[in-house]
């Protein structure tokens, strides 16, 4: 009998197809769940349980009925919380709910890493309409629950304090935001599992470009790290007391964080994977002369084999997110051609649709596609990302344009 995995995933995430050929590699049973519509009659044609994220115990029939499962995954903050509480319910092992959702509560992981001795900067909580007197500055202003960089801006006056606040608030509708000093350094993000509480890095990642504000939309990961081993070894412990803060115990951790002659700052440990179509970056060694992706990883690890031995393959590998350079209706990309025939790019993923509305940072919370390289060395294959994306010309009209 096959095995079976249980992934809760929202509707929208890019991550499925990469977990779908992953299961099929492994002979794996995967089975989705997502937040989508309970009118329908299964429109995607992936026989998928439909989940209420808001209540999803509610439908713990339903997936007791396509049970039993051996493993549980999520992809995403939302679904990373809905997947613990089934997870809870089913008797599978994953993060506790407690934990994860101390994780994508923003106040929550603060009050926990400052209690467990992390590098924390100072913060508060700002409602809307409050002024700024007390504020130091350069400060950060986010929701306490977003992901991506939505709605996180950099307010360098009271001024712009109260700007951004109101900003979040049109934003998400909350009338609360997380406010910190701006913390200088370096950007980077490790990838990760936990089981029983213990950390194993998959790869850290070098964010090369200057992520200062005052929005801070990502865009190059690069791996492995070019850093030095002390400073690697920091980042590494450091996520591992973030783990154990925050109680996250068995599963998937995406970690961010800032390095300076301070330290290590930690700015999230998430319970999930890397988001988007990022996963593809990376590739792994398996000791059989074999390459896994990550999301193969996860299935193993899921199902509870042992991943330690899975490293990451070599040479250098990279992605750029590619950013929304402003709003408007996306209508098509010139240049596509030669971008793929760049050296050392391996792909390019267009995921903006024609004719759909497109929104930068702070609004926005996507990016128009992926560009992969991979090369011998790290350098190359920023090289490379920057001479492809160079090559594109997005073509987007102002909504404005389209209204006549």
């Amino acid at each position: 009998m096959k095995r079976r995995v249980l992934l809760v995933a929202s509707k929208t995430g890019y991550q499925v197809s990469e977990f779908r050929g992953a299961a099929e590699r492994l002979d794996v049973d995967l089975v989705l769940a997502t937040d989508r519509c309970h009118v329908l009659d299964d429109p995607w044609g992936d026989h998928a349980i439909a989940l209420r994220f808001e209540a999803p115990l509610e439908e713990i029939e339903a997936l007791e009925a396509r049970g039993p499962f051996d493993g549980i995954l999520a992809v995403g903050d939302g679904p990373a919380l809905v997947a613990a509480r089934c997870a809870e319910r089913l008797g599978l092992r994953f993060h506790s709910s407690g934990a994860v959702n101390a994780a994508n509560d923003k106040r929550r992981t603060r009050e926990r890493f400052r209690g467990a001795g992390l590098n924390v900067p100072d913060f508060r909580i700002a409602n809307r309409g409050d002024d700024s007197e007390g504020q130091w500055f350069p400060c950060v202003l986010k929701p306490l629950r977003s992901s991506a960089s939505r709605g996180v801006i950099r307010a360098n006056s009271p001024a712009e304090f109260a700007a951004a606040l109101a900003r979040i608030h049109k934003i998400t509708g909350d009338d609360t935001a997380l406010v910190e000093d701006f913390i200088p350094g370096r950007e980077f993000a490790l990838e990760g599992i936990v089981t029983e509480g213990k950390l194993h890095t998959l790869a850290i990642f070098d964010k090369p470009d200057p992520l200062d504000g005052p929005f801070f939309e990502e865009t190059i990961y690069l791996a492995p790290s070019r850093e030095p081993a002390p400073i690697q070894g920091a980042i590494r412990e450091a996520t591992q007391q973030a783990v154990t803060a925050l109680g996250l115990d068995f599963g998937s951790v995406h970690a961010e964080m800032r390095v300076n002659d301070g330290g290590v700052w930690m700015l999230e440990a998430a319970a999930r994977p890397i988001g988007g179509l990022c996963s593809r970056v990376l590739r792994f060694g398996s000791g059989m002369g074999l390459e896994m992706t990550l999301e193969e990883v996860l299935l193993r690890h899921a199902l509870g084999e042992d991943v330690v031995e899975a490293k990451l393959a070599p040479g250098a590998h990279g992605v750029m997110m590619i950013p929304i350079p402003s709003a408007g209706i996306y209508s098509g990309v010139e240049g596509l051609e030669p971008a793929r025939e760049t050296a050392d790019i391996e792909a390019i993923e267009i995921t903006a649709k024609e004719g759909h509305r497109l929104e930068p940072l702070p609004e926005g919370a996507s990016y128009l596609g992926f560009l992969f390289a991979r090369a011998p060395d790290a350098e190359s294959v920023e090289r490379a990302m920057r001479r492809a994306h160079a090559c594109l010309r997005f073509n987007i009209v102002p909504a404005l344009s389209v209204i006549k």
